[in-house]
């Protein structure tokens, strides 16, 4: 591919993530997916940024480094109810269902200050908590809030789990 070709390839890529950026500035509700073009202030950016590199290396199975990205997008923006959320899916990756539990108590508490978000992301924070339930209470706890996450968000909680790009 000449340089001609990669430079418009380049131009293209560009154009549909500026498009997509505008079209969706705080997130899909379909997607539940964290846009870099956030309008906000730079610590919320820099925070997401973060939050989007942890969820990478969640996805990479880099767990380590994806918690440290998790922990300083808090440190960047203690506000930031994605970090939190993000936080509460990675905690119950790793098998702890309790403090999963207190990150998505904190990102509920966070995500009622921004109404908006609370309702685009209601699904992963509701079937977040069921995992955490199913956990907690093995025989049945969790069913019904799985449930529910199921029907507000078919394609991503179908299979009754939030991986990483699902989430990012």
């Amino acid at each position: 591919m000449g340089w001609f070709q990669r430079f418009a390839l380049l131009g293209l890529c560009v154009l549909a993530g500026w498009s997509w950026g505008c079209a969706s500035p705080v997130g899909s509700a379909a997607t539940g997916r964290i846009s870099l073009a956030e309008a906000g202030d730079p610590a919320r950016r820099a925070s997401n940024r973060l939050v989007v590199e942890g969820l990478d290396a969640d996805a990479a199975g880099a767990r380590a480094r994806a918690r440290s990205r998790y922990q300083r997008a808090v440190q960047i923006d203690a506000s930031n109810p994605f970090a939190q959320l993000a936080l509460a899916r990675h905690c119950l990756e790793i098998g702890d269902p309790t403090l999963a539990i207190s990150h998505l108590d904190h990102a509920e508490l966070l995500f009622d200050s921004e109404l908006e978000l609370r309702r685009s992301f209601e699904a992963h924070v509701v079937g977040l908590r069921g995992l955490a339930e199913r956990e907690l209470d093995p025989p049945n706890g969790g069913d019904a809030l799985l449930e529910e996450a199921r029907r507000a968000s078919p394609q991503i909680w179908g299979d009754a789990w939030l991986d990483a790009q699902e989430l990012r």
